[in-house]
């Protein structure tokens, strides 16, 4: 698999803005994962550790896995005592069993393939102790606002960011393009986005049944109008 968090990606990613790096929105996203974690968390996609960090100054004993030693190596500069294997997070394991595996900020959709994407319930799955719970975060595509026959929808324009959200309606397909017009960056992330409905097939066939269903960490109801939405399922 292609690292699209190597080098400037990394370097620069504890400087984005933006809503999932509010320091509000990170408090109410470990509150909300907090109590699900007493028996260990595992981290999938753990980054720089913009939640495990503060995860685990909460008391909590946090694990990680991911496939950039780049991003670990900003982790390993806040801290050395979160344990991370570096590798695929379809495939890749570390020790022990927890209460909780989470996947946050879109990241499931990195992997490109529906294939992937139930192997990495497979493999949460696999982490999680009898009772456990697997937390995934996600966009709901906006299809509802793509002109026919366009492919881009722009989502964010600012002087110091222009995000624009490429879609494959085929294949499921979602890159997000991302321009800094102050500093003449560019970079892209191709993924593959799924839905709701999809998402809780993929739990099931991980032996894993849907328990909650949010718009947000605040607990606001799921509805047509969602943008995004918190899942909670849990190992049978």
């Amino acid at each position: 698999m292609t690292d699209y968090f190597a080098g400037d990606v990394a370097e620069r990613y504890d400087k984005s803005t933006g809503p999932y790096f509010d320091p509000a929105t990170i408090e109410a996203t470990v509150e909300f994962l907090l109590p699900l974690a007493r028996g260990g968390a595992l981290e999938l996609a753990i980054g720089t550790g913009r939640i495990a960090v503060p995860l685990a100054q909460r008391g909590v004993h946090v694990a990680g896995i991911d496939l950039s030693p780049d991003m670990v190596a900003k982790l390993r500069q806040k801290t050395d005592e979160i344990p991370v294997e570096i590798g695929d997070m379809t495939t890749t394991t570390v020790d022990g069993t927890f209460s909780l595996v989470y996947i946050l900020f879109n990241s499931i959709f990195n992997l490109r393939t529906q294939e992937a994407q139930v192997a990495c319930f497979e493999n949460a799955s696999a982490h999680l102790e009898p009772g456990g719970a697997f937390v995934v975060e996600l966009l709901v595509p906006e299809l509802q606002r793509l002109p026919q026959g366009d492919r881009f929808l722009l989502f964010d324009a600012s002087p110091e960011h222009i995000g624009l959200d490429e879609f494959d309606l085929v294949t499921q397909g979602l890159t997000s393009h991302h321009y800094n017009p102050e500093r003449g960056t560019y970079s892209m992330f191709p993924g593959r986005y799924i839905w709701p409905s999809e998402l809780d097939l993929m739990a099931r066939i991980a032996g894993l049944t849907l328990s909650e269903r949010w718009a947000d960490w605040d607990r606001s109801p799921f509805t047509a109008e969602s943008t995004k939405g918190v899942s909670v399922w849990t190992k049978i």
